[in-house]
């Protein structure tokens, strides 16, 4: 049976999907004005829910949910570096920009796995 944190995950992935593909394709530029540190945190608050979501499709013995942790290991990984730079961790390199285009692309990934975890969570 469908849980509740189902349907959240699954409308969290159509908002951040729709979010990510309308700036790729010039629909809407709302996301060039939010500033890069907000876009960061952004990402990586719903990179740690996948990491939940996937973890729960492991449990329930999910192929699927190999992937999505990896993409979620993968999605926080590029968005803590420059995260840890702000705060003095790390070394110099870790103080990168991540342009535009990368937030969305990585919205769009997010987006569809949580997406898919809406099912797969289940199985």
């Amino acid at each position: 049976m469908m849980q509740m944190r189902d349907w959240i995950a699954g409308l969290i992935g159509t908002l951040l999907l729709l979010f990510g593909i309308l700036p790729l394709i010039g629909k809407i530029t709302f996301l060039n004005d939010i500033k890069s540190g907000a876009l960061v945190w952004i990402v990586l608050l719903f990179g740690l829910f996948l990491l939940y979501c996937s973890i729960v499709e492991i449990t329930n013995s999910n192929i699927i949910g190999w992937v999505s942790f990896l993409v979620a290991l993968g999605s926080i990984l590029i968005v803590l570096f420059p995260l840890l730079s702000t705060v003095g961790v790390g070394p110099s390199w870790f103080g990168y920009e991540l342009p535009r285009a990368i937030f969305s692309i990585l919205f769009v990934i997010i987006g569809g796995f949580l997406m898919a975890a809406t099912f797969a969570m289940e199985l």
